[in-house]
């Protein structure tokens, strides 16, 4: 099975942007409604919590589990 230049692209631009430490999409996942709460309050979510936001932008899975949360958010407020 090969990989299509495309999916080759965005894996090789996901480990050119990996830091030393990285939070996994389990780390991340716990973190999200604290990320959301501070976006929400209007504070700095990607100040106060670089590894997530870092995670965030690497990861689309745990990217839209974070709109699909927010989304939520918003509509219970």
């Amino acid at each position: 099975m090969g990989l299509d230049l495309p999916t080759m692209g965005r894996t090789l631009r996901t480990i050119l942007r990996t830091l030393p430490h990285e939070l996994t999409c389990d780390e991340c996942l716990g973190f999200l409604d604290s990320y959301a709460e501070l976006e929400l309050a209007g504070g700095r979510p990607a100040e106060a919590m670089p590894l997530v936001y870092h995670h965030l932008g690497i990861c689309r899975d745990c990217y839209e589990e974070y709109q699909g949360l927010l989304s939520a958010m918003r509509g219970l407020a």
